[in-house]
């Protein structure tokens, strides 16, 4: 599977290719796998995941289908596909021993593994203005959000923080707009009802405590395996885009956090990104230009990017080209468009006399694959057609008996399950309205015998003093159709401008006291009564 310095990919095609492996030095060089469904992908994938593991390279990889958990099992002579396996080790010249290997299964919903968690703040307005499709100008107001929390020190951490935040932004856009340029309404509540899709979705679950420790994904068995990192992604596939943002901040935090290590003899850790494609479709040219610096920068952290796709032309070619390990499974070449991805895949590869590439990558079969590895001094490799190993792994997925009892026995057992609400942006804004509150009705009922002393309804009728029926204040009451007569406006007891916060408390503190105010704080409040 793999020497001391490399893992053994395949070899042995139909064009009598050279066993081909790739050199561990190399694999933070980043790499992709490319083919139409149903070539080979998964299986290049699980064999390259196994490789680095048995290597002692921890590996993160989403599993899409739900194939991939199988990596937590080992092969078994009873599969339907032994025979083969075994006809094709013993044509490429491979001792095929079965193994499982170390797991770890993390869910986003929880469901078939470890909760999976990152903070608002962390998320950052650029991440979360893709995440919620916002124009320009919404994703304005997101950047005045997240400079705002930082300012009055409001912790983003669920997204009833944000939620709370846009609330007070609304309340004060005159005063904010000021400061930080035109805050529409219209524009908070645009972003409002995509933080309620998203919600619906199941996306709030992506926000919260404790946050994932990036260190958690480093980590190695007690054998000096790397612990395959699966993430359960067939059901938040649902929401491709929720998808590909969670993997791009989880790779954004790891360029940030991560020390410089130069050129390692092997990789820290291996990124998969599958069904790449989805991370460029219609994504914004600062996004683009995110993931092209990360891609360009991270291989000094030691982690290698492998993106996997359909067609290499969903890679920006400015991506692409940093791509040095490559496994190409069949390409289909059934329209003009597709003849030209073709064609413009074939010519990205150092040529090989004995074969046309470009013929090679529209015939090659199942299982089969035109493959190129960066050689010594980093140099491309001659393209190969080649026969890919068969997996030490089980090939497909577990069954739930096995995956409770892997979680189980995870070192991730119990940190991440139950979630944390300590006090951030929500509650801190929320004792502000309250205290706000308190001291408006204390203010009232201290003015209140003032007011009664200069009435001219209390002065009217000794009766009124007493708490009489027919007083001077009653009769007003019935002049006025019920109503109370307007109370003396209060003077500022301060010459001083409030600040953001005293602002947000003040009007928060009005809205209790109406049916709309009433109406907004069950919305955004009132899953924390709920929780009481």
């Amino acid at each position: 599977m793999t020497g001391q310095d490399s893992i053994f990919v395949g070899g042995g095609g139909e064009g009598h290719g050279l066993p081909q492996n790739l050199l561990l030095k190399y694999g933070n060089r980043h790499g992709l796998i490319a083919g139409a469904t149903g070539t080979g992908k998964t299986v290049t994938l699980q064999i390259l995941a196994e490789g680095f593991s048995a290597a002692g390279v921890p590996v993160f990889m989403s599993d899409v289908k739900g194939d991939l958990s199988g990596l937590g099992a080992s092969g078994s002579a009873s599969h339907k596909l032994h025979g083969p396996f075994m006809e094709r080790a013993a044509k490429i010249g491979l001792d095929l021993q079965y193994r499982a290997f170390p797991v770890t299964y993390w869910d986003l919903f929880g469901e078939q593994g470890h909760p999976i968690r990152a903070t608002v703040a962390e998320m950052g307005p650029l991440l979360l203005s893709r995440l919620l499709e916002l124009t320009e100008a919404q994703e304005g107001v997101l950047n005045v959000a997240f400079r705002l929390a930082d300012e009055e020190g409001l912790p983003l951490l669920d997204m009833k923080d944000l939620q709370a935040l846009l609330v007070f932004i609304g309340e004060n856009a005159d005063a904010i707009s000021t400061r930080y340029g035109l805050v529409a309404t219209a524009s908070i509540g645009a972003i409002q009802r995509r933080l309620l899709v998203l919600e619906n979705q199941g996306g709030a679950r992506l926000f919260g405590e404790p946050a994932l420790d990036l260190a958690d994904l480093m980590l190695t068995d007690a054998a000096g395996a790397g612990r395959i990192n699966i993430l359960a992604a067939d059901k938040l596939m649902n929401s491709p885009r929720l998808y590909a943002t969670f993997l791009l901040w989880l790779l954004s935090e790891l360029f940030e956090t991560l020390p410089e290590v130069g050129d390692p003899d092997r990789p820290k850790l291996v990124f998969f990104f599958d069904e790449a494609h989805l991370l460029f479709d219609d994504a914004p040219k600062a996004l683009v230009d995110k993931v092209e610096q990360v891609a360009r920068l991270i291989r000094s952290k030691g982690v290698g990017v492998y993106f996997i796709t359909q067609n290499p032309a969903d890679v920006p070619e400015d991506i692409l080209g940093q791509l040095g390990n490559r496994v190409q499974h069949a390409l289909r070449a059934f329209t003009a468009k597709d003849q030209k991805d073709l064609k413009m895949a074939a010519e990205t590869y150092r040529p090989n006399p004995r074969f046309d590439t470009q013929e090679a990558i529209r015939d090659v079969g199942t299982g089969e694959a035109v493959t190129s590895f960066l050689e010594n001094k980093g140099i491309p490799g001659i393209v190969e057609r080649t026969l890919i190993r068969p997996p030490s792994s089980q090939l497909g997925p577990i069954d739930p008996a096995l995956r409770a009892s892997l979680m189980a026995a995870s070192p991730m057992a119990g940190k991440y399950d139950k979630p944390i609400d300590r006090d951030s942006a929500y509650e801190m804004l929320r004792a502000r309205a309250e205290a706000a509150a308190r001291e408006a009705a204390a203010q009232e009922a201290a003015e209140a015998p003032e007011q009664d002393a200069a009435s001219p309804w209390t002065r009217s009728s000794p009766g009124a003093r007493e708490g009489g029926a027919d007083d001077g204040y009653a009769r007003a009451r019935r002049y006025d159709g019920g109503r109370d007569p307007a109370p003396k406006p209060r003077s500022s007891s301060s010459g001083r401008s409030d600040s953001v916060g005293t602002a947000f408390a003040k009007s928060f503190a009005r809205q209790l006291g109406s049916k709309t105010g009433q109406a907004v704080v069950r919305g955004i409040l009132g899953s924390l009564f709920r929780s009481r």
